[in-house]
């Protein structure tokens, strides 16, 4: 905490300089002061910067720590992996069958255009007669 001065302590120690430094010497000192003083203030801003800089980085590291571990635990994400990987196999089957006419599939009865091409449409006809 600094000391109180008053206007009569700032009085006293004005007449002390004067009496001590002279007339002639006293702009000069007081000019070298204020100098001195203001040299004091823009360290100790910088020293203040420096640590407050320090304090962002370390709050802003403890940031990307939480970030990056909710990354790494997120449901979504792992979720949204798993969907990755079954959208690749389904291309993949795509791009097999669309290589490979023969083993097309069939999206309305889910078997392949090969095998119902090589039923013959009369078997569930003849199936029908016998049995009536």
């Amino acid at each position: 905490m600094l000391p109180q001065f008053g206007f009569s302590e700032l009085l006293l120690v004005a007449i002390v300089a004067l009496i001590v430094v002279g007339p002639k010497d006293l702009p000069v000192m007081m000019r070298r002061l204020g100098q001195f003083l203001a040299r004091g203030r823009a360290m100790a801003t910088e020293f203040r910067a420096a640590f407050d800089d320090i304090a962002r980085e370390s709050e802003l590291e403890s940031l990307r720590e939480e970030i990056e571990k909710l990354k790494r635990d997120n449901a979504v994400s792992a979720a949204a992996d798993e969907l990755r990987a079954v959208e690749r196999d389904i291309n993949a089957t795509v791009m097999a069958a669309s290589a490979d006419p023969a083993q097309q599939v069939d999206p309305v009865s889910g078997g392949s255009d090969a095998a119902a091409a090589g039923a013959d449409p009369g078997s569930s006809d003849q199936r029908s007669d016998a049995g009536g």
